[in-house]
């Protein structure tokens, strides 16, 4: 089934109607959109495993290879994205663009912009934003787990966030598994305001990294602690005041008391 709608006039321009199948393919619930969404996923996926590996495999002969052909993808998103966005502002606007434009500068200048590559783990907090996800979550009974997801989402965003940027700012270099161990190290022992004292960064720049990694940290450990132990809500706006997170049993709102019609997770 072709993802691009029935009765597409001939006349359109080449630029249009690939517009409208791309639009099919990112947004469409038919077997080939699906499948297209499953296969991007499923590349993005692969795509951060490479960054995650990155750090032990930069000095194989493929890497660099791989290397381009993982900034072709991204570039071919890029533009995808900015066809299917209602204008060139709002695409602009968009995070995970001026993200991607920066992961894609350090694919193709990758000993010039070594720096800012701690900003490719972002693409986890990519692949948790999928629709496809979260419909999958939905449809097989786990939709009461979204909040807990996401949450761990953001925390092991911000934890490799910041293990990348100590590893770019402060072990880049180093030989073997060693300059990632220790950044990772010191990063979970800051988040967790352990801080065994072992590895300290150097100068005012490692001092104002510490500081914002436990402010950062501490509180995004407590939204995840929070999302474990609190009790379970939907999301269901309210008709009258707009309150848009309610206990899944509510019948009416704690806002305004207006009385809800909350659908059942199956119906």
């Amino acid at each position: 089934m072709s993802a691009e709608p029935p009765g597409v006039d001939e006349s359109l321009s080449f630029i249009e109607r690939m517009r409208r199948q791309l639009r099919g393919l990112y947004f469409g619930r038919d077997r080939e959109a699906i499948r297209f969404q499953i296969g991007m996923l499923l590349l993005d996926v692969a795509i951060l495993a490479f960054f995650i590996a990155g750090p032990y495999l930069r000095k194989g002969s493929a890497y660099v290879i791989v290397d381009y052909l993982i900034a072709a993808v991204i570039a071919f998103e890029l533009c995808a994205r900015a066809l299917i966005a209602p204008n060139l502002r709002y695409w602009l606007m968009r995070p995970m663009t001026g993200v991607d434009i920066v992961i894609l500068g350090t694919l193709l200048f990758p000993n010039q912009l070594h720096n800012f590559a701690f900003l490719r783990v972002l693409r986890i907090w990519a692949i948790s934003q999928s629709k496809l996800v979260t419909l999958t979550l939905r449809r097989t009974g786990h939709g009461d787990k979204e909040d807990l997801i996401q949450a761990c989402v953001n925390f092991l965003v911000f934890l490799f966030l910041v293990t990348g940027f100590v590893y770019s700012n402060f072990f880049y270099g180093a030989e073997g598994f060693a300059g990632f161990v220790d950044a990772l190290y010191f990063s979970v022992a800051t988040v967790t305001t352990t801080g065994f004292g072992d590895i300290v960064l150097p100068g005012t720049l490692g001092k104002l990294t510490a500081i914002v990694t436990m402010i950062v940290g501490i509180s995004l450990f407590v939204r995840l602690a929070q999302a474990i132990v609190r009790p379970y809500k939907v999301t269901f706006p309210c008709p009258q005041c707009g309150l848009s997170r309610h206990d899944a049993d509510a019948v009416h709102c704690k806002a305004c008391g207006h009385v809800l019609n909350i659908p059942d997770e199956g119906s």
